[in-house]
């Protein structure tokens, strides 16, 4: 009622506040107008009073808003004041919750890691109980052995895990199975443990009886023995029954229980989530529902509870029935138990081998079950923690929304559940207790009759044996008895203990489950900041395992890239090694080819040879023609005999190109050679005949030319091949120079300078060299002190990093990896240098391999045939068998099978061989094909050459033949000319004036003056021929550098047999000689020659020998380098591990402390290992007798009757069938091995056959060479021509110097006779200077007119000079005739001069061109001839520096037997390395091992702390929080503690001894490392050493090899030149003379290089004894640098011994830190919360000042509102007091007509409570009403009252029922509704908050006080607005005073006379206008 009236009141507030609020808009602006129109009248006034009265207006109007604007600041500033206090107060009252939320977090998350590790240590047992069962399984004897410890904290983790089990059936609904499984495991363990202890006890017994027989053996009966035998066996094996049976029941119930476990989770899972699902139901029909209950005894919620009840108990019987069918299932089991003993009796046998093994097994199979359960338990934990974070939070929130809902219901319910349940567990627990129970009480009483039948025995053994001996063995016995009683006392003792804690667990359970739905409760508001902090954390927990699967993914990519770098390279060693034999085959088939392009080069060179002396006769011919042509003036019988010789050589030209065609055709067609050799030998003949019947008239005269022309040739030739055997063999020194120390190189330069240098010069460079040997004596000295102050540098940063650990650590491992870099580098030099010399061996060994491979092939098809013979003989023999009826198989057809299964194993795998073979020659046709391919292009490339080289020799050689002809035509033409020119000279002297004075004028006009024709056209003639020598000389240079090239590609391709082509090349020499000396020297020589031959094959003998043997040498050195290498790798390898160890070591030093004992890890390490090895032996050996009685099996499964012939026939015929498949797929392999074969041959012939064709080309090459040298002899011919044509151009020239002076004489006499005519005649414009023809026809009649008649004296005069000028004029006329004639033939003779001297420029440049080359052939000649006789004098010095190299060679060689022989010591002590390797490696895998398992304790080790650790502060905290009431926790908390301490340091200690064992290890590694790199310097230095020897040695020996061989090839050529030049000239006696001088300073030079060259060798050796010496000091400091180890050894044990209790101290520190450091982290996340609750307080701070605004701004309105509300009602009050309200009257008068009439009454109690009326009067008045009328009562009421209205309650809008039902009935349910006490409101978190609902606070007291009302009443209906039902602190109270009143403070509730005012209430919705309720009143 009161809260209506409230309504009714806060109603009336608005209205009014909204009707102030609109009559203030109004207000404002009528203000707004006048102060416009006031200003409007500023404008107009005009007088300054009025302006004054306007100013004082305008002032007070400032004023007035001043003070108002003054008092609301003021009102502000307390309105801040009060809010800045209410934030503090709300800050404060945040900070207090976040500290509680942070606390409740941190219980949570302390109990979820308690849940975490206990679930763990619960998975980890039951994966121990699940191994234990599998071992079980496989053998009885491997039961793990738990102890007392480990069953305590499983029993109190399996009762702590019971305890959540009081809302809902336990954490994941198995918890409860889990510790019946644990608890009935640990009693299973303990009776086997019993079982163990009964055993030993049993064989304890056999012993003493055993013995005490023996003591009495001689006087006991042999029957007693015997029954105690038997008894014992008795024993033993009911011993060995009740283990398999123990076993078996261990197995049958862990699959019971598994089942059970899988079935009860099943069904929870189910019932949770039905149980969900109603839940969430019910929640929905309360929130839907939540209008329409009235009361908390509603009728439709009790018939859901009682649902749940009885779903519930439906539950607990169904749980009931699963636990009867447990029951059953577990009966089943032990039934089959029984038909399970039948087999274990079978597997006893293995079962006794078996337990033997047990001992030795159980180590490792504890170490591989910690692996396990370490890799399961990380793998599975990371899958546990999100569910059961997930879980936790569905239990929670089901807890939560069951024990609100169930609170008053269903407290009773859920505990009776849970303790039938357990009940039930308990009961099956029990009966597997019972069970145990009766198998011990059996045992004990087997043990009882044993021990009363030993007693027995013992009595008769005393009553045969002595008194004291059987006293005191019964003394023993009764004290073992007494131990043993002790003991089982002791297991029963421990066994009631067990009963108590599981009782005392039974009760904290039930405690726990109590404390749990208490925390449940306090939990129930903070659960979703737990939870959104929840999710953040597995957030940050999902980033954290993301980044380390990152990172873990990028190490295995990492891994995986170095491992395919190691592969790839691996794959590139693979594919250079198989190239490189490939290179070695094809060099193998160039040397075959090459030897036959030789013998075609032979005959093709002798043919050759046939054709040039054909030629070179033509050329004599055509000399000799020339010269006849010359002796003979016959001009045209000489041009005939040209034309005739011309034709004749045009013929020979066509043969001789019929003869090229021909070799083409050789060249294209290979096996027709020797017919067309035979054709082109005929041709030559032909043209020999035809060359000797032209040339047999000069033969004499040839004779002399063609000796002189073959001696010179020859001698070119000789000192060609000397010139390039001289650069061959400087090459060849270079090579071996540059090969040599870097020592030498300065000096081996100074000796090649000094070789052209003077013998002084040779001194000073000798004494350079000296002083250069010291200075790199006092560089070495220099080096060695270095190396001193390096070592003591060494020293010092020894000591500096013994002080600093971890830099030596980071600084060894850089030197380690730099030695093995320069290690390696060395390696891949010494590689590179010997994979040439590994290239042949190999390629040898691998035609060897594959011959014996196909050798062996064929060996195994032999032996294939007569196995298949011999077995189709024994299928015959079968079939007869078969035929024949027998009643039993024979036991052979099983053996038959068996070796038929062999071959067919055989067969395959001999085909798989085939196809590797297959495939491998496959790969070498292939490279075959590549390089036949390659080889082809390189053939056409040379073919196109030489085709282009060909067609350019002929081009040139046409191009000489037209200039030739050319040539010849010219002079025949000049000396027809010549002879008419002699002819018509004398009366030419007239023309040659004219003449000479044309040319005059033409050289004025040309710019050439004072020159002669003549002279220019020689100088120009001159220059061409200079130009075409040049150009001939460079052509001529191409053509040798073209044949220069071609020799290099030759030789570049002939490298791999240098040797076969120097012999090759000398035998050619040798043959020519023969010829030339056959041909010139006659038969003088031969015996020379003979002699000479046979020095040359003994020398060659020799040369082969030594080549045999360095051959030998070669191939041990490449031997030894390779295995070397092996080794070397190993050793690398070996460190690399080595170096990865020490790194762990070092890791795990640096982790763990060291203390323990190494030699029992070792040993321990070492006997695990020798025991796994055994054990893989065995399972190898089992598995293959298993497979083998699997096979006999099957086999003799099918021999039960007559009917195995069948089977085994079938059998045979299946086998046969693939024997002979697998014999056809072998033959069809070999013959295609053989197909692929011949083809490798073809290709091979095909490649000897391009060969050959190259050798062809190369041939022509050749034949174009000797081309070039014909035409250059032809040259030198016409070079003869030209200069007898010079001299007659000489002559000429005189002739023409002749006429000039001719006509100079005549140009005298003429300018005489002009003056002479000056003189007489006297006009002066005659002109006489003029010299031309008409100008003196013109003159003489000019002088005839002009002469004097007068003058009689003078014409005597003129008739005389008429006369001579008549004949004059007769003369000239004569001369001017021959002057046209000459010019004529001048100018014809000037244009043929023109074309013939461009042709003789070409023709003179190209003979200088050929005489330069003839005389630097001359020049060669000389100087060769003169370097005969020094080189037969160098010989001479030569044979005797060979017999000193000789001697020297010899001492080399003793010295390469020394040195073989410590190659020998260094093999064996690199065998002895490689034994100390193996061993290191098997210690270093050991080691690995222990390594991996001691990391992987470790780690599990610093888990385990840490969470020990979280553990403990966690308790801490737990015990500073919970005090009360938790001590159940407590102990738990504290077992648990003290479990994990005894853990903790039992994992301390094992860490002390892996760290131990581990740094022991590390010094060993060192030591290992130290020996190791000693080795390898000593083995580096010896190959060193050994290779620059046998280097030097090759070298030597090459070198004098050579030049022995080049000496005696130099002796025979020079014999033979000097019996040539013995015939010679005397021009080359004097070249012999100056050859005699330059062999003299050769000879001194000679001289001076074998000074040198003894000096080097003499430096050699003083070098060599330097490396003795270095050697010797290196074994010094090699010692002294073992002493200094040993020193440091022992400086670094006792700085380890510092070191060591350093670490101590600063693990302590680290200790202390890591505490500090756990402390500021639970600072640290307790600042981040608060940094979170901060920034969020900051938000909701934010907000909240918005609102504080907002709200003030409605403050103020409200205040507004208020005072005018208040001024109002107080006038009101003054003016209506007394009156009612109309409209209200009337309201309630039409509500009582309209309830029905049962409900009246409670209408007319309103209207008059309303009325002020007490209720027993309106009683009264009721029963009244009753008697006499309701109408009466109210018409005689209304009547006396007047028709006052009832008032209209205002209607809810959304509340549906308010249209259908009657006012009264609303206002009923709202009465009741209103009286019903609600529920306290529940703590919402601070962001769950709506700030913009709540109301502004109030400090008056009413509003306080109805704060909480109105709270209940806002969340009932927050999206309502209804003036009735608004909060209590919204309606505005509407007296100041009235708000002082202490309970009844409304004024409705007060007396209407007093209070009420006349005022009518107006229902108002949320959307309604200020204006809207303005016409609403207006309206009423």
């Amino acid at each position: 009622m009161s809260s209506w009236l409230e309504g009714l009141g806060s109603g009336l507030g608005q209205s009014l506040g909204q009707v102030s609020g609109s009559l203030t808009s109004f207000t404002g602006q009528i203000s707004n107008f006048t102060k416009d129109m006031l200003l409007e009248g500023v404008e107009e006034v005009g007088d300054a009073t009025t302006e004054l009265q306007v100013s004082n207006s305008k002032l007070a109007e400032v004023e007035s808003a001043f003070a108002t604007q003054k008092s609301e600041y003021d009102r502000l500033r307390k309105l801040h004041a009060e809010l800045e206090e209410k934030l503090e107060a709300s800050e404060i009252q945040i900070k207090q919750q976040s500290v509680e939320y942070r606390t409740l977090l941190q219980q949570k998350d302390v109990e979820i890691s308690h849940l975490k590790a206990r679930q763990s240590a619960l998975h980890e047992e039951v994966q121990k109980l699940q191994q234990s069962a599998q071992s079980a399984s496989a053998g009885p004897a491997l039961l793990p052995v738990t102890t007392t410890s480990s069953i305590t904290t499983s029993s109190s983790a399996s009762s702590f895990l019971s305890r959540p089990s009081g809302s809902h059936q336990g954490f994941h609904g198995d918890e409860v199975d889990l510790s019946d499984v644990i608890w009935s495991q640990q009693e299973i363990n303990r009776l086997s443990t019993e079982v163990m202890r009964l055993e030993a006890e049993v064989a304890h017994w056999k012993r003493m009886s055993q013995a005490s027989a023996a003591a009495g053996s001689g006087n006991s009966d042999q029957g007693d023995i015997v029954k105690l035998q038997r008894t014992i066996k008795e024993l033993r094996e009911e011993m060995s029954r009740e283990v398999d049976e123990h076993q078996h029941e261990l197995a049958a119930v862990q699959d019971a229980q598994r089942q059970k476990l899988a079935d009860i989770t099943r069904r929870h899972r189910e019932e949770l989530a039905e149980y969900e699902e109603r839940i969430e139901e019910l929640e929905e029909q309360i929130q839907s529902g939540g209008g329409q209950t009235s009361s908390p005894s509603d009728p439709s919620i009790l018939p859901e509870l009682q649902k749940t009840i009885l779903s519930q108990q439906e539950a607990a019987e169904q749980r009931e029935k699963q636990l009867a069918e447990l029951s059953a299932s577990l009966e089943e089991a032990q039934r089959k138990q029984a038909s399970l003993q039948l087999e274990r009796n079978d597997a006893q046998e293995e079962n006794a081998e078996l337990l033997q093994n047990y001992t030795r097994l159980q180590a490792s199979v504890t170490e591989l079950q910690t692996r396990v359960q370490e890799q399961e338990g990380k793998a599975f934990q990371k899958a546990q923690l999100d569910h059961e974070i997930h879980t936790l939070r569905n239990n929670l929130i089901a807890a939560e929304k069951e024990i609100e809902r169930l609170k008053n219901l269903t407290e009773t319910e859920p505990k009776e559940e849970v303790e039938e349940v357990e009940h039930a567990d308990i009961l099956e627990l029990n009966t597997i207790i019972g069970t145990l129970r009766q198998e011990k009480e059996v045992l004990e009483q087997e043990k009882f009759q044993l021990q009363e039948r030993l007693k027995m025995t013992e009595e008769q053994m005393d009553s045969s044996n002595n008194e004291a001996e059987s006293g005191e063995s019964l003394e023993a016995l009764m004290v073992e008895l007494e131990r043993r009683e002790k003991a089982l006392r002791a297991t029963e003792e421990e066994r009631d203990t067990l009963m108590c804690e599981l009782e005392e667990l039974d009760q904290q359970n039930q405690e726990a489950t109590k404390h749990m739905i208490s925390v449940k409760e306090q939990l129930s508001g903070q659960l979703k900041e737990a939870e959104a902090k929840l999710t953040r954390l597995a957030a940050e927990l999902n980033t954290t395992k993301e980044q380390k699967k990152t990172l873990e993914q990028e190490l295995e990519t990492q891994k995986e890239k170095i491992s395919q770098s190691a592969f790839t390279l691996n794959d590139l060693h693979m594919s250079k090694q198989q190239l490189e034999r490939t290179v070695s085959e094809l060099k193998d088939k160039l040397g075959h080819a090459q030897e036959q392009n030789r013998e075609s080069r032979r005959e093709i060179t002798e043919l050759k040879k046939i054709l040039q002396e054909g030629e070179e006769r033509l050329s004599f011919a055509k000399a000799e023609l020339d010269q006849a042509r010359e002796r003979g003036g016959e001009a045209l019988g000489t041009e005939e005999e040209l034309a005739e010789k011309e034709r004749e050589l045009s013929d020979l030209r066509r043969e001789l190109n019929e003869l090229r065609s021909s070799q083409e055709k050789v060249m294209s067609e290979d096996y027709e050679l020797k017919m067309e050799n035979k054709k082109l030998k005929a041709e030559c003949e032909q043209a020999l005949g035809k060359v000797d019947e032209l040339t047999k008239q000069m033969k004499e005269s040839q004779a002399a030319l063609n000796r002189t022309l073959r001696e010179k040739d020859t001698r070119i030739e000789a000192l060609k091949l000397e010139k390039t055997q001289i650069d061959t063999e400087l090459r060849q020194a270079e090579r071996t120079l540059a090969e040599q120390a870097k020592q030498y190189q300065q000096t081996i330069n100074e000796l090649t300078r000094a070789r052209s240098m003077d013998a002084s010069a040779l001194q000073t460079e000798h004494e350079r060299t000296i002083k250069l040997n010291q200075e790199k004596d006092m560089e070495i000295a220099q080096l060695k002190r270095d190396i001193e102050q390096i070592a003591s540098d060494h020293r010092d940063t020894n000591e500096m990093l013994s002080i600093t650990v971890a830099g030596q650590k980071q600084l060894t491992d850089l030197l380690q990896e730099k030695d093995v870099f320069m290690d390696t580098l060395k390696q891949n030099a010494a590689e590179l240098q010997m994979e040439l010399e590994n290239r042949l061996s190999t390629a040898t060994k691998e035609a060897e391999d594959l011959r014996q491979a196909l050798e062996e092939k064929d060996k195994q098809l032999g032996f294939m045939k007569e196995d298949n013979s011999h077995l189709k003989e024994e299928i015959d023999r079968l079939r007869d068998q078969q035929s024949r009826p027998q009643p039993l198989a024979e036991p052979r057809t099983l053996d038959i099978i068996t070796e038929l299964e062999t071959e067919i194993t055989q067969l395959k795998s001999s085909r798989n061989n085939l196809e590797e073979e297959v495939h491998k020659l496959r790969k070498t046709l292939e490279e075959q094909q590549a390089s036949l391919l390659l080889s082809q292009q390189s053939l056409q490339a040379q073919q196109s050459e030489l085709e282009q080289a060909h067609a350019r020799h002929q081009q040139t050689t046409l191009n000489y033949d037209r200039l030739i002809q050319a040539r010849d035509e010219e002079i025949a033409r000049l000396q027809l000319s010549e002879s008419r020119g002699r002819a018509d000279s004398p009366p030419v002297q007239g023309e040659v004036i004219l003449q000479e004075d044309k040319t005059q004028t033409l050289n004025q006009e040309n710019g050439h003056e004072k020159h002669d024709l003549s002279k220019v056209e020689i100088e120009k003639l001159v220059r061409g021929i200079k130009e075409k020598e040049t150009e001939i000389s460079q052509l001529n240079e191409k053509n040798l550098s073209l044949t220069r090239q071609l020799d290099q590609l030759v030789v570049s391709r002939d490298e791999v047999g240098k040797l076969s082509q120097m012999i090759v090349q000398k035998d050619l020499e040798i043959q020519a000689l023969h010829a030339r000396v056959s041909m010139g020297g006659g038969a003088g020589h031969s015996q020379d020659v003979m002699f000479l031959q046979q020095q040359l094959q003994a020398y060659a003998v020799e040369r082969e020998q030594v080549l045999a043997v360095l051959n030998e040498k070669t191939r041990e050195n490449s031997q030894l380098r390779s295995d070397h290498h092996r080794l070397m790798d190993i050793m690398a390898g070996k460190e690399a591990a080595l170096l990865k160890l020490q790194q762990e070591n070092q890791r795990l030093s640096n982790m763990s402390d060291p203390s323990g004992s190494q030699e029992m890890f070792k040993e321990t390490i070492q006997n695990l290992s020798r025991i796994i090895r055994e054990k893989d032996i065995e399972i190898d050996a089992l598995t293959q007798k298993c497979q083998t009685l699997v096979t006999v099996l099957q086999s003799s499964g099918g021999e039960s009757g007559a009917g195995l012939g069948g089977v085994s026939s079938n059998q045979f015929e299946e086998l046969l069938h693939e024997r002979d498949t697998l014999k056809g797929q072998v033959k069809k392999m070999e013959e295609w091995k053989q197909q692929v074969i011949t083809t490798v041959r073809n290709m091979q012939h095909e490649s000897a056959q391009l060969q050959e064709e190259l050798i062809k080309l190369q041939g022509q090459v050749s034949a174009d060479s000797d081309s070039s040298s014909k035409l250059s002899v032809d040259y030198a011919r016409l070079i003869q021509s030209y200069e007898q044509k010079e001299k007659r151009l000489g002559s000429l020239s005189q002739e023409l110097a002749h006429v000039q002076q001719t006509i100079t004489q005549l140009s005298t006499t003429k300018d005489v006779l002009m003056g002479k005519l000056d003189s007489v005649a006297q006009t002066p414009d005659v002109a006489v200077a003029r010299s031309s023809g008409p100008s003196l026809k013109t003159e003489a009649p000019s002088h005839q007119m002009f002469l004097p008649a007068n003058n009689e004296t003078l014409q005597g005069e003129l008739v005389q000079l008429r006369a001579q000028l008549a004949e004059r004029e007769t003369m000239i006329k004569t001369l001017q005739e021959n002057n046209h004639r000459l010019s004529n033939s001048a100018s014809a003779s000037e244009s043929e001069q023109r074309s013939q001297a461009e042709e003789v420029r070409q023709i003179r440049e190209r003979l200088e061109a050929l005489q330069r080359s003839v005389r630097e052939k001359d020049l060669l000649i000389k100087t060769k001839g003169d370097q005969l006789l020094q080189v037969s004098e160098a010989l001479r010095n030569r044979e005797n520096d060979n017999e000193v190299l000789k001697q020297a060679v010899t001492n080399l060689k003793e010295r390469a037997l020394i040195l073989e022989m410590d190659v020998k010591k260094l093999k064996e002590e690199n065998e002895l390395v490689a034994a100390r390797s193996r061993e290191k490696e098997s210690e270093f895998r050991a080691l690995q091992e222990t390594n991996m398992q001691v990391s992987l304790l470790l780690r599990e080790k610093e888990f385990e702390l840490s969470a020990m650790s979280e553990k403990y502060a966690t308790v801490e905290r737990m015990l500073k929080d919970k005090e009360q009431g938790k001590s159940g926790e407590l102990n738990q908390l504290l077992n648990e503690l003290k479990s994990m301490q005894e853990k903790a340091v039992a994992f301390q200690q094992e860490r002390d001894q892996v760290m131990m064992a581990l740094k022991q290890k590390q010094m060993e590694t060192t030591a290992v490392q130290t020996e190791l790199q000693h080795t390898r310097d000593k083995e580096q230095r010896l190959n060193l050493e050994l290779e620059r020897l046998r280097n030097h040695l090759l070298d030597i020996e090459d070198s004098y090899t050579r030049e022995a061989l080049a000496a005696e090839d130099r002796e025979t050529e020079l014999r033979r030149r000097v019996a040539m030049l013995a015939t010679s000239s005397s021009a080359v006696e004097n070249a012999s003379q100056q050859a005699s001088m330059q062999v003299e300073s050769l000879q001194e030079q000679l001289s001076g290089v074998v000074r040198q060259r003894d000096d080097a060798l003499a430096q050699l050796r003083t070098s060599q004894e330097q490396v003795n010496q270095y050697a010797v000091s290196l074994s010094n400091l090699q010692m002294v640098l073992e002493q200094f180890q040993e020193e440091e050894k022992t400086m670094y044990s006792a700085e380890l011994d510092k070191l060591r209790r350093e670490k101590d101290e600063w693990r302590r520190k680290a200790q202390q830190m890591e505490d500090q450091a756990s402390a500021l982290q639970i600072n640290l996340d307790e600042a981040n919360a608060a940094l979170d609750s901060a920034s969020r307080l900051t938000d909701q701070l934010d907000l909240k000042e918005e609102q504080l605004e907002d709200m003030k701004k409605q403050v103020d309105v409200r205040q507004e509102m208020l005072e005018e509300a208040q001024r109002k009602l107080m006038l009101l009050l003054n003016s209506t007091e007394g009156k009612i309200d109309k409209v209200l009257m009337r309201n309630l008068f039409l509500g009582y007509f309209h309830t029905p009439k049962t409900k009246r009454a409670d209408v007319l109690k309103l209207m008059g409570s309303v009325l002020g009326l007490n209720r027993e009067d309106i009683d009264k008045l009721l029963e009244e009403d009753g008697r006499h009328g309701v109408t009466g009562w109210v018409s005689s009421w209304l009547g006396g009252r007047g028709a006052q209205s009832v008032p209209n309650t205002p209607q809810r809008p959304t509340s549906g029922q308010g249209l259908n039902s009657s006012f009264s009935e609303m206002f009923v349910k709202f009465l009741e509704i209103e009286s019903t006490p609600s529920l306290p409101a529940p703590k919402l978190p601070v962001h769950d908050i709506k700030p913009l609902s709540a109301p502004p606070l109030r400090k008056t007291t009413s509003a306080v006080s109805s704060a909480p009302a109105g709270a209940a009443a806002a969340s009932k209906r927050a999206g309502e607005s209804n003036p009735f039902l608004a909060p209590r602190s919204a309606a505005v109270p509407l007296l100041a005073g009235s708000s002082s009143g202490s309970s009844g403070g409304h004024l409705l509730m007060k007396p209407i006379s007093d209070a009420l005012p006349t005022f009518t209430p107006v229902p108002i919705s949320a959307d309604a206008s200020a204006g809207a309720v303005l016409k609403d009143l207006l309206k009423q």
